[in-house]
C-alpha cells in the first residue's frame, strides 16, 4: 500500500511539473503577443504621424482588433493552464496526505509488532529465569 501511495504521489508531482511547464509556455506566448501588439501600435502611431490613407488606417485598426482577440484568447488559455496547475497541486496534496497516512499506519503496525515481540521475549526471559531459579534451589 505504501509503495502504491508513493507511486501515486510521484506521478502527481510529475503532473504538477508538466502543468507548470505548460503554464509557463502559455504565459510566454501571451507575453510575445502583447509585445507584438505594442510594437504594432507603435508602428501604427508612427504611420499615423506620417500620414495614412483611409485604407491603411482601416488595415491597422483591423489588425489591432485581431491582435486584441488573439490576446484575449491567449489570456483564456493562461487561465485554463493556471486552473490545471491548481488541480494538479490539489491532487498531489491528496496523494501526499494518503501516503503520509499509510506511513503512519505502517509505523504503528510495526510498533505493535515490536511491542508484542518484546513482550514475548520478556516472557521467555522471565520463564527461563524462573526455571533456572527453580532448578538451582
Amino acid at each position: 500500500m505504501i509503495e502504491l501511495a508513493e507511486k501515486d504521489t510521484d506521478d502527481a508531482a510529475k503532473n504538477i511539473g508538466k502543468a507548470i511547464r505548460a503554464l509557463e509556455e502559455t504565459e510566454k506566448q501571451l507575453s510575445l503577443l502583447l509585445q507584438y501588439r505594442d510594437d504594432y501600435v507603435v508602428r501604427f502611431q508612427n504611420g499615423a504621424a506620417a500620414g495614412l490613407s483611409a485604407g491603411q488606417y482601416m488595415n491597422f485598426q483591423s489588425f489591432i482588433y485581431k491582435l486584441d482577440s488573439a490576446v484575449d484568447g491567449q489570456k483564456k488559455i493562461v487561465k485554463d493552464a493556471e486552473y490545471r496547475v491548481s488541480k494538479a497541486r490539489s491532487l498531489w496534496q491528496e496523494c501526499e496526505k494518503k501516503r503520509l497516512s499509510y506511513g503512519i499506519l505502517h509505523n504503528r503496525a510495526q510498533a505493535d509488532v515490536l511491542k508484542k515481540e518484546n513482550k514475548l521475549d520478556q516472557k521467555q526471559t522471565d520463564e527461563h529465569a524462573a526455571r533456572s531459579y527453580f532448578y538451582k534451589s
